[in-house]
């Protein structure tokens, strides 16, 4: 037994950077998403000691509810216990779609019906619904003035508009994008998991969801790997700062 207790401390120490070396630091965001196999990913980042930042809207889950309808309040007081901290994801997750005047924005429902235009008022309020939702479900909550655009796609007056509302826009790095919004057809979890092992970096933006309705084979089912790979690389993983990281 305590030969084997040893074996393990000497696995443990090689998972991770050398005694008194700093590990590399990447950043790991979590968007809202269909949800599905949200229990199983924030079990593993647990297990692991994964604390990442968590940009929220409320959306569809497979539940049949939104992510931030009441019945998911304990879910989010359970990361906001874990160290995860919190960012807007837009309230109703619709996407910018270009500038109509100097003080306007589009803001459009990309699954269907609707769109609308945005003042300053208005974009402010739409970025804040969704912070201000986790903020009443989980008062100790940590929230960054950050946000990020659904899809990532912004305008030049949704940057400097959400600005004057006190927000600073946060993307996510060239090699950060995991890919489990992708076809699993095409792109499959082993191609996924050697593809970010090899390209990911010091400082990375990582970007993933709680589950992704039309991936056939979850991301989940590799990110335990994932992450061991890149602590066995020297990286460690860290929630933004309240500044954002330039992407």
């Amino acid at each position: 037994m305590r030969r084997r207790g040893l074996l393990g401390a000497g696995l443990a120490t090689l998972a991770g950077p050398a005694l008194g070396q700093r590990c590399a630091p990447v950043y790991l965001t979590i968007d809202t998403g269909w949800s599905r196999e949200a229990e199983r990913i924030a079990e593993i980042l647990r297990r692991r000691g994964v604390r990442a930042t968590l940009f929220v809207a409320d959306e569809p889950t497979f539940r049949g509810d939104r992510t931030l309808s009441d019945a998911w309040t304990p879910f989010w007081r359970a990361r906001a216990a874990e160290g995860h901290v919190f960012a807007s994801h837009t309230w109703r997750h619709w996407y910018f779609r270009g500038d109509p005047t100097a003080t306007q924005v589009n803001f459009v429902n990309r699954a269907g019906a609707g769109s609308d235009v945005l003042d300053q008022a208005a974009l402010c309020a739409e970025l804040a619904r969704p912070t201000d939702a986790i903020r009443r479900m989980v008062p100790n909550a940590t929230v960054l003035p950050l946000w990020r655009a659904p899809g990532g796609i912004t305008t030049p007056n949704a940057i400097r508009m959400a600005a004057s509302c006190g927000l600073r826009h946060q993307g996510w790095t060239r090699n950060g994008f995991l890919g489990d919004e992708l076809d699993s057809q095409k792109s499959s979890n082993a191609a996924l998991l050697r593809r970010n092992l090899a390209n990911i970096r010091a400082s990375e933006v990582l970007v993933m969801h709680w589950g992704v309705r039309s991936r056939q084979d979850p991301f989940a089912n590799i990110l335990d790997e994932l992450i061991a790979g890149l602590l066995a690389r020297g990286f460690c993983f860290e929630v933004l700062p309240a500044e954002g990281i330039a992407t």
